[in-house]
């Protein structure tokens, strides 16, 4: 079957919140996916943003932003009352003000909670003893709170470090309203993800979501179960992740998460893993498991290093891994990241799982006709890509593409004038023999180098993207309805 679809993430929606939410513009963005012909809805890493503002730096695995809650919906679900409240919210513009954003929304889901807590106690319960996470989470945040922000591993009480149960306890109670706030959010972020959910899928739309191979240093996960990772007995990391220089970076890039014990995973029939993926499964219709080629062999780097040249290639887990998660949660839908220093043990592991790879169109003009980015290279079994969230817009980078590259581009994809590119990609990639076609919402739009999303190696800058009050038209809807079903890829 083949399918399309475009990458938006949550953030990036317009709304009143000064930041998109699963309010009534997500549903509206569903409405115009379908009328696109599209079948697919890619969104970003949905957890609490951590360093930088980056979703690939998330204090949970299995939270979801309380950011995302639409305050719009609690008010007409009943949950919430904000009539007379100041909202200190900025007003819609094309970036994101996290600081602002951040004061503003956390103060007004506060009242919100005082003013429906009692009310959902027992669908609090309920959501609780289904998700034994949200609990350790609550309690990892209110804590942080508690030690004003540091991280876990140099909180100055060792009973908390360390987990100690009498400490716990203790913190359980000294800080059981915040504690209940940040589960009160996480329930509420997860009716009303559903609930969008549920509307996507009754259109025959599919949410794709992505996930982070690695977890942050200073998360939930690390501190609950610091066993999993290449952690020292205080909770620093031993070694990080990252990856080595090449074309695009002289010291590499140093990401920094700590790295998994594979050997301990495998003994316990990766317990984590399974967990973890099965919840990405109740979560999404697909899931990208970002950095795929990690599983077959990851860069590991010492921690402290100053970059990542002194680095060295490690195997991982490889087959054994996915032979369980196919086991143990059979159907589920995978997308393997496999961009970047892919070679024969990656390709070997991709080729077993059967899962599709990625390929990006705008990498395609350099090099030569060998290029695995061309249209004419990649198989069918693949997630084509106009670029990703770590990619400049198609305008952008038609905007600064040599005259070679372009001149080389217009040849294969067909197109007279820089400033046709982006659309030119879109059909290129829509036409092209692999199963999946996506584009950025950035360029549909056309937007230019202020709508990247991400800068990979520069902190700052990030994740700030939102698009326009009624940018997405009928008569763009039309045009890609058009597309699709000239590519045979129209979802019905």
């Amino acid at each position: 079957m083949r399918q399309s679809g475009i990458l938006m993430h949550i953030s990036s929606l317009p709304g009143p919140d000064g930041i998109g939410s699963l309010g009534k513009e997500a549903f509206a963005f569903a409405d115009f996916l379908h009328e696109s012909g599209m079948g697919i809805w890619q969104v970003l890493p949905m957890g609490p943003t951590g360093y930088g503002e980056s979703p690939y730096q998330s204090t949970s695995v299995y939270a979801g932003n309380p950011l995302l809650i639409s305050l719009e919906k609690l008010e007409e679900d009943g949950l919430a009352d904000f009539s007379g409240e100041l909202r200190y919210l900025p007003a819609n513009d094309e970036q994101i003000d996290y600081e602002a954003v951040r004061g503003g929304k956390m103060r007004l889901l506060r009242r919100a909670f005082e003013q429906s807590e009692e009310r959902l106690r027992p669908a609090i319960e309920q959501f609780v003893t289904e998700n034994d996470w949200v609990e350790d989470f609550a309690l990892f945040t209110a804590l942080k709170k508690h030690f004003d922000g540091r991280m876990w591993s140099q909180w100055p009480d060792a009973g908390a470090k360390r987990r100690k149960l009498r400490a716990l306890a203790d913190y359980e109670g000294k800080l059981d309203e915040e504690v209940r706030f940040h589960v009160w959010c996480q329930y509420v972020f997860s009716v009303q993800w559903q609930a969008l959910k549920d509307y996507c899928n009754s259109l025959g739309i599919l949410l794709f979501g992505d996930m982070p191979i690695y977890v942050a240093e200073d998360s939930a996960d690390t501190w609950t179960h610091p066993e999993v990772f290449q952690l020292d007995r205080v909770g620093v990391p031993r070694r990080v992740a990252g990856v080595p220089p090449d074309y695009f970076s002289e010291d590499g890039q140093l990401w920094g998460n700590p790295l998994y014990r594979w050997t301990y995973l495998r003994l316990r029939g990766y317990d984590w893993w399974v967990k973890r993926m099965a919840h990405m499964h109740k979560m999404y219709d697909i899931v990208r498991v970002d950095h795929f080629i990690g599983f077959a062999n990851y860069y590991s780097v010492p921690h402290g290093a100053p970059n990542a040249r002194e680095g060295k290639w490690v195997i991982g887990p490889g087959k054994a891994l996915f032979r369980t998660l196919k086991k143990k949660i059979p159907g589920m839908d995978i997308v393997a990241e496999d961009l970047g220093v892919v070679n024969d043990r990656v390709r070997r592991l991709i080729a077993y799982t059967g899962y599709p790879g990625m390929k990006t169109l705008t990498f395609a003009f350099g090099g030569g006709d060998d290029n695995i980015h061309l249209p004419d290279n990649i198989p069918e079994n693949t997630a084509y890509y106009t670029g990703t969230h770590d990619n400049q817009t198609a305008r952008a980078w038609a905007e600064n593409a040599s005259e070679e590259e372009m001149a080389r581009a217009m040849k294969i994809v067909g197109f007279d004038n820089r400033e046709d590119a982006a659309w030119a990609l879109i059909a290129c990639v829509m036409k092209s023999r692999a199963r999946i076609a996506v584009a950025p919402m950035q360029d549909v739009l056309n937007l230019g180098a202020f709508a990247t999303m991400n800068h990979p190696g520069i902190v700052g800058g990030n994740w700030l993207w939102r698009m326009k009050p009624g940018a997405a038209t009928p008569e763009i809807a039309a045009r890609l309805r058009k597309l699709n079903e000239e590519a045979d890829r129209r979802n019905a």
